[in-house]
């Protein structure tokens, strides 16, 4: 009993463990690395709390250990990349590097770290909003990460290359920084994509939607995960109509 009671907790850590090497990936410009580790990091944030609940150890320590990883791993992380993808783009497309005269725009990439801030508030409300045990509001964490930190996936893979032109762009940036700020902590009630219990019956939209994000994954790769998480918006608000509908 007393080994089962430490496995939850150790998950947790392996997860930060998972957002310190992304952050060391970022800094040494291996962006795929850093998309790999935040990846593993929300596997582990899956289990952690599973595993908890499924040896009947959950408690204080495991829900702030879950929260202070998260806020690395899905706030430090996605919000340093931004910083990166800014300041790359300063770095490399002439018409928006650094002169004497736009000295003063070296502040933007500071602009990503509101993604890194508004992920802390959010982390900090879902601790104590009694309203989020079985459902979310506003945007859970891992999500917005996976979002950021497909944007240079999407870049290297280049199959849209529309699409690649356009996520190389500062402005294109700055407004999914201000969106992904907002919507992690936005009134938009969400359905939890936690199974509990693998039953068919409690969690079918869970399972259907988690399918339906894999196939998509696999036929249109990196592209695939914005629309992903713009579809659990979606199908959330929608349910939620029909649900006050009945």
């Amino acid at each position: 009993m007393q080994i089962k009671k430490h496995i939850p907790n150790a998950i947790t850590l392996l997860n930060l463990s998972a957002g310190l090497l992304a952050i060391i990936a970022i800094f040494r410009g291996y962006f795929d690395e850093a998309f790999i580790f935040v990846c593993l990091g929300i596997f582990l944030d899956f289990w952690d709390g599973f595993l908890a609940r499924k040896f009947n150890v959950a408690g204080p320590l495991g829900v702030q250990l879950d929260s202070l990883a998260d806020m690395v791993t899905c706030g430090v992380v996605p919000g340093l990349m931004m910083f990166r993808l800014f300041e790359d783009i300063q770095q490399t497309q002439p018409e928006y590097m650094l002169t004497e005269e736009t000295f003063y725009m070296g502040f933007v990439p500071y602009l990503g770290f509101l993604i890194t801030i508004a992920s802390c508030y959010r982390l900090a409300n879902f601790n104590i909003d009694t309203r989020q045990t079985d459902s979310f509001i506003g945007l859970p964490t891992p999500a917005n990460a996976l979002v950021i930190m497909s944007i240079p996936m999407i870049q290297y893979a280049n199959d849209f290359e529309m699409l690649t032109a356009i996520l190389y762009n500062p402005y294109v940036l700055l407004v999914i920084t201000l969106i992904s700020a907002y919507i992690l902590n936005a009134e938009i009630p969400l359905f939890s994509l936690k199974i509990k219990e693998f039953t068919w019956s409690k969690y079918k939209m869970q399972i259907l939607f988690l399918i339906g994000s894999l196939v998509s994954f696999f036929i249109l790769g990196f592209v695939a995960i914005p629309l992903i998480i713009i579809s659990y918006v979606l199908v959330s608000v929608i349910s939620n109509k029909m649900t006050a509908k009945s």
